[in-house]
């Protein structure tokens, strides 16, 4: 069953190296997101699943022990999914496991094993609910930590320039994910979300799916756009 989760934005300048000078704008969204993983180690899972925004190549399951890399910025930076397993490399993990990963290893994560998920953004809001009951219904504790950002609509300068309909889906979006409002959650517009450039939408509503029925209440820790992203931590436990 789910005991605890983490959500956390998962945009590459999260990661000093990547972000060079411009990295302290970041720190109190990388402060919310360790003490978001610390919610995950307190709650003592048998297993922590990882799920994120992934392009075709990055979907489906990636095992404990998968590489990531942020050398496309430019950066000689690798990281792994949790230990190393021994196994032949295989694919490498989608850019949302990537900063899941770093984060991770951040915190000096050894608690648990750990898997990933990699899910599209197109994913049907029913579909998401799916997987995550399957998540869910695992055996023993499970902890999810759930990578994605809010829209990228909020400034003229944001990646999907400006939208008004961006403040406002961003506000629920933060409402329900710092509530465990588990039926906000799941209610979100797959369709507006896409529209808003929002990368997390399928991601939470797995989430919403491992949730029922679990009882977990929410804590907001961070909520902030500053390059008109919206970016959400939130731990349920």
């Amino acid at each position: 069953m789910l005991v605890a989760a983490a959500v956390c934005p998962c945009p590459p300048l999260l990661v000093p190296e990547v972000a060079t000078g411009a990295a302290p704008e970041l720190d109190a969204a990388r402060a919310a997101c360790t003490d978001a993983l610390g919610v995950l180690a307190a709650a003592r899972p048998d297993r922590l699943v990882v799920v994120g925004p992934a392009e075709e190549s990055g979907r489906g399951p990636h095992p404990e022990g998968t590489r990531g890399s942020f050398r496309g910025f430019g950066v000689d930076l690798d990281v792994r999914l949790g230990r190393d397993a021994g196994g032949e490399p295989g694919r490498e993990l989608p850019l949302s496991l990537a900063v899941a990963a770093w984060l991770i290893e951040r915190t000096g994560w050894s608690d648990a094993p750990i898997e990933g998920l990699g899910v599209g953004e197109p994913l049907a809001p029913e579909r998401c609910a799916e997987v995550g009951r399957e998540i869910g219904a695992q055996a023993g504790r499970v902890a999810l930590l759930v990578m994605g950002d809010a829209s990228a609509c909020r400034t003229l300068k944001a990646p999907g320039y400006l939208d008004e309909r961006a403040a406002p889906f961003d506000a629920e979006v933060a409402r329900a994910l710092g509530a465990a409002d588990v039926a906000a959650v799941a209610a979100l517009d797959a369709e507006l979300a896409q529209e808003l450039k929002a990368s997390g939408r399928a991601a939470w509503q797995v989430l919403a799916g491992a949730a029922e029925g679990a009882g977990l209440s929410g804590t907001l820790l961070y909520e902030d756009a500053p390059y008109g992203v919206g970016y959400v931590v939130a731990a349920w436990s």
